[in-house]
């Protein structure tokens, strides 16, 4: 919700975007944080 690119992504794949959100946080604990970096590195990467 900081910069919209979970719920970007869930409107380009066809998906609710609370299922990305969710899918994005059990992965940010799996992957040790790792995927807080490619957040943001989406953010800065996809259109508005």
């Amino acid at each position: 919700m900081i910069a919209g690119v979970c719920g970007g992504i869930g409107e380009y794949l066809g998906w609710d975007p609370t299922l990305v959100r969710i899918l994005y946080v059990i992965l940010v604990f799996s992957s040790f944080g790792t995927m807080v970096l490619i957040y943001f590195i989406l953010a800065l990467i996809m259109p508005d």
